[in-house]
């Protein structure tokens, strides 16, 4: 039928050569088919193989992008200034009572009460404790029966002395036997005189039985309780201290200056006292008096300042910075935090126009505490880098951060970096 429809429409069959024409015909179909099947799937691989070369290319290059923005350094820089005001220089110390004093017992014996406790604030002569002191007592009970016994002794010998004063006018005895009475007259009387001074120096020290305040001031240690022993000391001694005393108003602060700075610091001058603890809050006092001479061993001079103290708003044993103006030098200062201190000596870290690091070799004045006088070295255009790294080298690239940050950023905060390199698709 097929072949009849072939033949009526004048197609005729390619017969090859072994009479199997239909087949060959369609074996060739599928080869082409086959072929073009393989092309377009060798195209779509390489395809696909151009894209993964293509973004691993623009992966390799975002990622050196950002390893190169990550080993930027951004720094913050300042520039040197010349004060036309005076400087301060800041110096710790500890602040002391005026008058500050262990207060000890005189007499020896057993604590009978106390009646003043720390943070009491007492006045001069006020009682502080009582001390038994069974021993004193009865050492003056004793005292007092030898000077009346010394006394009795006394009476004798002038009465003596009187009856033989009258016998020797009478020449009834010897010039020696009167003078023997008159003898036995001046031993009974300093004996006597002994007596006496033993009863004053007993009661005196019985009188020391209560313990009183020398002064007036704010009681800061007590170190005994009811029924303690109490031992006032041997030869003289002093004993454990009972309380310690100490005048708040005013206060005093001893500093030490360095050498470089003791020349400008006299008495008189007036000083402002900041406690951490107290922020906000500035107490001004003024130096009392100076050492007048160095110490050779810390090259040091010993000041000292007296602080008022009326509200009691310090307290004896802080730890405070003192403050002491000084007059204005003319010479160019730098912050502490931009000195590099190297073996080779001290340097401060400049960045030029183009962002490249010079190490710079100063030569260092007085310390200010926040700030330092630069001699020689150093320009007042030289932009400075602060807080600089200790692997910060001569020649170093950085990127200056701006002095204003922004909105939220902390002070010092680098510039955030590039977003990190796509993932490698599968």
């Amino acid at each position: 039928m097929t072949e009849q429809r072939h033949s009526a429409l004048a197609i005729h069959p390619i017969a090859g050569d072994d009479g199997d024409g239909p087949e060959l015909l369609r074996r060739r179909q599928i080869v082409r088919r086959t072929r073009w099947l393989v092309l377009i799937v060798l195209v779509l691989l390489a395809l696909g193989a151009a894209r993964t070369v293509f973004v691993r290319i623009a992966n390799a290059r975002e990622l050196q992008a950002s390893s190169v923005e990550h080993a930027k350094q951004y720094v913050q820089t300042a520039l040197p200034r010349t004060p036309t005001a005076g400087q301060k220089l800041a110096l710790p110390g500890t602040l002391q009572g005026y008058v500050q004093s262990p207060i000890s017992a005189r007499a020896s014996g057993y604590l009978k009460r106390w009646t003043k406790d720390i943070g009491s604030r007492v006045e001069k002569g006020e009682l502080l404790a009582e001390i038994e002191t069974p021993e004193i007592d009865q050492q003056l009970s004793q005292a007092i029966a030898a000077r009346n016994q010394a006394a009795s002794g006394l009476e004798l010998a002038q009465s003596t002395a009187a009856r033989w004063e009258n016998l020797r006018k009478k020449d009834v005895v010897s010039q020696q036997d009167l003078d023997e009475r008159r003898s036995a007259v001046a031993q009974a009387t300093a004996n006597v005189a002994a007596a006496d001074a033993n009863v004053q120096r007993l009661k005196q020290t019985e009188g020391f039985k209560r313990v009183v305040a020398p002064f007036s001031g704010v009681i800061t240690r007590r170190n005994v309780d009811t029924g303690d022993l109490i031992d006032a000391g041997a030869g003289g001694g002093a004993g454990r201290a009972l309380f310690v005393l100490a005048q708040t108003d005013p206060l005093r602060v001893y500093i030490n200056v360095p050498q470089a700075y003791a020349q400008l610091v006299k008495a008189g001058q007036p000083v402002v006292v900041t406690q951490a603890e107290l922020r906000g809050q500035k107490f001004s006092g003024q130096v009392a008096r100076t050492a007048g001479a160095i110490d050779t061993t810390t090259r040091m001079m010993q000041v000292e300042v007296s602080l008022p103290n009326r509200d009691g708003a310090l307290l004896p044993g802080a730890y405070v910075q003192v403050e002491l103006p000084l007059a204005a030098s003319g010479t160019i200062t730098v912050p502490a935090n931009a000195l590099l201190f190297r073996a080779e000596g001290t340097r401060v870290a400049v960045v030029d126009a183009k962002g490249r690091v010079g190490l710079r070799p100063v030569t260092l004045g007085r310390n200010y505490g926040e700030n330092v006088e630069v001699v020689d070295g150093l320009a007042g255009t030289d932009r400075m880098v602060l807080n600089p790294s200790d692997s910060l080298a001569d020649g170093d690239m950085v990127a200056v951060a701006p002095d204003a940050p922004a909105d939220g950023a902390k002070p010092g905060a680098a510039p955030a970096a590039p977003a990190a390199a796509k993932k490698e698709p599968a």
